[in-house]
């Protein structure tokens, strides 16, 4: 039986918010009430907003926050090769193909999905024959790689809410998992590395349900164990819009100068519904208290914390 094992995996393309390490506190603390490891891994894939000095102050933050972690964090940017292996098992499968369109292009056919902006890709290039292929300026225009997914529902069992079924084709469509300019598409690299380092059980915000149907998808492909999924409550402000980078208030600069870690964790574990009122409390502390159960399952509306 495999160790249980979390992790949280930030992109470094700004400060931590207060959403970020709410994510971060759930996660380490359901590794850790199970006797469990946590791992950090520093997604930069993304080599246009990717910066080392922000995968720098992260780790300072959880260091400073009493979220220690297990191991060396992982960094993204140095696995491109274990990617290519992984990503030539698919092609060798006959599961992907070249995509030319734009987002401009997808727009032009269909309105954006629910709220979120995400566009269902229609199957476009699937069957494009070569002598099709768009040029552009004399030349042919970059490609993305897309996976084939299959027209039915996949299912697994969120640790939070429940069963979730997905059709992959209606719902999301065939999905990238290499980039025009060349990076490793999210869906691909983040499969890879939980089966390679180990993690059974992933901890992450509501905004990235719809992703947990495409990873399992990948991760069935491969041949790999499918970790746990255990989505959380989003912190939205009054506005009802969930905290982003922008939120600059609520970032990790900001906090740190206003608050101690202990006002932080206990702040935030009152919202996860672990403490009866807010109080000062350190995260090691908490570990005993956690619960699932405990765990609001709508999102949570906070003010400016003044």
């Amino acid at each position: 039986m495999m160790e249980p094992t979390g992790r949280f995996a930030p992109s470094p393309t700004g400060r931590m918010h207060l959403g970020n390490v709410f994510s971060a506190l759930l996660s380490w603390l359901s590794a850790r009430s199970q006797g469990g490891r946590w791992l950090l891994r520093i997604e930069d894939i993304d080599p246009a907003r990717s910066r080392q000095e922000y995968a720098d102050l992260l780790m300072d933050d959880l260091q400073w926050l009493g979220l220690w972690w297990d191991g060396q964090p992982v960094f993204q940017s140095r696995r491109s090769d274990i990617y290519e292996h992984y990503f030539r098992l698919l092609q060798d499968k006959g599961l992907t193909y070249p995509c030319y369109c734009t987002r401009a292009d997808l727009l032009a056919t269909q309105a954006p999905h629910e709220s979120d902006g995400r566009v269902v890709y229609p199957g476009t290039c699937r069957h494009l024959p070569p002598q099709d292929f768009p040029p552009s300026g004399g030349q042919r225009r970059a490609a993305a790689t897309r996976l084939i997914v299959p027209d039915e529902d996949t299912t697994f069992t969120d640790g939070h809410y429940g069963t979730q079924r997905v059709n992959l084709a209606r719902q999301v469509g065939d999905f990238i998992i290499r980039r025009k300019d060349g990076a490793w598409a999210y869906q691909l690299a983040v499969v890879v590395d939980d089966a390679l380092t180990g993690v059974t059980e992933v901890v992450r915000g509501s905004d990235l349900l719809l992703s947990s149907p495409q990873q399992v998808y990948v991760a069935r492909l491969l041949g790999f164990p499918e970790p746990r999924f255990c989505h959380l409550p989003l912190l939205c402000n009054r506005q009802n819009q969930r905290l982003s980078k922008r939120d600059r208030s609520m970032d990790m600069a900001s906090l740190r100068q206003r608050f101690s870690p202990d006002d932080i964790i206990g702040r935030l574990a009152f919202l996860a519904g672990l403490l009866p009122q807010p109080q000062p409390m350190a995260a090691e502390a908490l570990v005993p208290l956690f619960r699932w159960e405990r765990v609001p399952l709508s999102s949570i509306e906070i003010d400016d914390w003044g």
